[in-house]
């Protein structure tokens, strides 16, 4: 049977009043009877709030009698005594001895019969003139009047935007009675509780304490229970009358009515052109959540995230960001989740997260894009132009778009030497060289498909790069016609193959034909291609008179190539 209650009643409405939730309860000279006594066995450091007439508490107790008989325990019954303070539901004793009590508190009291049972007594429980002892422990205390009460602990220096009603949050808390007791915890669960605040999906104290809260922020949220879980409790781990402490940390907001937002960070002070639907971007992220964790880096692989944009290649948050970018520019972009991986997620990036990606755009280029070429310099003379087959030594610095050094002949102290026209440099490379005179200074900006394609090469340039060089053309050696890879420079001797059979046995080998067309070369009447193998030319200029693949060339096999005057091939 319980105590604590006024005057003689059934034995369950009695149990029902003597579970009572306090708060801290004055001791002698406080407006308490002279014959009543407290002990106050413990008191918390932290009060901020003490038992007033009105109240409603919830208490555990021990009650005894003087000689330490038990007559009866709310711990017995696994449930604190619930009830209002000072509206004559206890006691005269016990309503006087909660007033002043903190939560966490501890008081003994001792009871005369006469703020008690008195002469009458209950029957068969508590004798009559009983002098009654109860070791009370405060768990809970709140008002009718209480509204939800925050506590701000923690706010970032910045705060763009706080929790409005209708906004999608995710949040971590620690949920506790008023005496500290942890009933709930998502970070035990290790995942956010995620929501929308204002529209019923949480308690009403909830829904009021989250509002106006800034990402980052932490704060203390108390509800009473009419605010939470009423009378009834959860029917699980929350019973009926709790107060509840809510130690919230925001991590995430949006609305699901939100678009991405850009914030530009760095732009360069050139920037000819900016990035189209269709481009193909190369551009290095650090990809976190709201709060700051780090979900994805480029940065951490080394390696340059190339996509498309506006194709949907990318989540389309981003495929909006990328949009209108300069290269060489840093921005930060928030997606939305519904604009990112939604709902569900992906990988390390959980459900409804907002994105925060800040990006460095290394380069763009389209497909569609063919080389663009800057003059810098050309000497006063530039009437002699390079053209397909000119023999050309020239230097160049060649670098990424950002900057990044790939390799300069300048450094090596030589000149690269190629024939133009001949596949001996990337396509977009010999487009570049086209049209140059000796002296000229000039800058070529290859897009990839154009230079070193997807696949680049391997430590040396990135795939899908465009490469810019700086070029100055030193030397220039005319090449011959579309054709030829050898020629006379005047008319040919109608004895030619006699000339060539020094031995006139009638049969030409590889030996005699090397030593006549070097001779020829060597006195200026005939010229070789320039820039390729001498040896590899006569051999071929050989291989071709040798119709038969006997090793020899006789009379019958040797013809001349009739083309333009004077420029007649073997």
């Amino acid at each position: 049977m319980a105590f604590g209650a006024r005057g003689w009643r059934p034995r369950s409405l009695l149990l029902l009043l003597l579970w009572v939730t306090g708060q801290a309860a004055p001791v002698a000279g406080l407006g308490v009877s002279s014959e009543l006594q407290i002990e106050r066995r413990f008191v918390p450091d932290e009060c901020p709030r003490t038992v007033r007439s009105g109240d409603f508490v919830r208490y555990h107790y021990v009650g005894t009698f003087p000689d330490g008989q038990k007559f009866d325990s709310s711990y017995d019954r696994d449930s604190t005594f619930n009830v209002f303070v000072g509206k004559g539901q206890l006691i005269a004793g016990m309503d006087q001895a909660l007033v002043g009590m903190c939560v966490n508190e501890r008081r003994f009291v001792t009871i005369p019969p006469n703020l008690a049972y008195g002469s009458e007594g209950v029957s068969g429980v508590i004798p009559p003139n009983s002098v009654l002892h109860f070791d009370v422990l405060l768990m809970d205390i709140w008002n009718s009047e209480d509204q939800v009460q925050i506590q701000t602990y923690f706010k970032p220096p910045t705060c763009p935007r706080t929790i409005q009603v209708s906004d999608f949050v995710r949040y971590h808390y620690n949920g506790t009675f008023l005496d500290g007791t942890l009933f709930d915890s998502s970070h035990n669960r290790m995942k956010t509780y995620d929501t929308y605040v204002g529209i019923g999906w949480l308690i009403p104290g909830m829904d009021k304490g989250l509002l106006g809260m800034c990402v980052g922020e932490k704060r203390i949220i108390t509800i009473p229970p009419f605010l939470a879980y009423g009378e009834e409790g959860d029917g699980k781990d929350i019973p009926g009358q709790a107060s509840l402490v809510f130690d919230v940390a925001l991590l995430d907001l949006h609305n699901p009515k939100d678009s991405i937002s850009v914030e530009n960070k760095v732009v360069p002070e050139n920037c000819d052109r900016r990035s189209q639907s269709g481009d193909f971007l190369r551009y290095h992220y650090n990809g976190t959540l709201l709060d700051g964790t780090l979900f994805d880096s480029s940065y951490s692989r080394n390696h340059t995230f190339d996509t498309y944009i506006g194709q949907g290649y990318v989540i389309p948050g981003m495929d909006e960001g990328l949009l209108g970018v300069c290269i060489g520019e840093r921005r930060r972009i928030v997606v939305p989740p519904h604009l990112g991986y939604g709902e569900e997620g992906r990988g390390n990036i959980p459900g409804s997260a907002v994105l925060v990606f800040d990006i460095h755009v290394i380069d763009f280029h389209n497909p569609s894009d063919s080389i663009s070429i800057t003059s810098h310099y050309k000497p006063p003379d530039c009437s002699l132009l390079s053209k397909k087959g000119d023999y050309l030594k020239y230097h160049y610095n060649a670098s990424l778009l950002d900057g990044t050094l790939l390799d300069s002949t300048w450094n090596l102290g030589k000149t690269y030497n190629i024939v133009l026209g001949f596949g001996q440099v990337v396509l977009g490379m010999d487009m570049g060289l086209r049209e140059m005179c000796v002296g000229e200074k000039r800058t070529v900006i290859i897009p990839p498909h154009l230079g070193y394609g997807e696949a680049g090469v391997d430590g040396e340039v990135p795939g899908s790069a465009v490469l810019v060089f700086d070029i100055e053309l030193l030397e220039l050696v005319a090449g011959l016609p579309e054709g030829y890879m050898f020629i006379w420079n005047g008319e040919v001797s109608p004895n030619l193959f006699e000339e060539i059979d020094k031995d006139g046995n009638g049969e030409v080998l590889l030996e005699e034909f090397s030593e006549y067309i070097h001779a020829q070369v060597a006195s200026g009447k005939g010229k070789l291609a320039p820039g390729f193998n001498a040896e590899m030319i006569v051999k071929n200029m050989f291989t071709n008179q040798d119709r038969n693949g006997d090793g020899k060339v006789v009379a019958e096999e040797f013809k001349l190539k009739d083309q333009e005057a004077k420029h007649d091939e073997l």
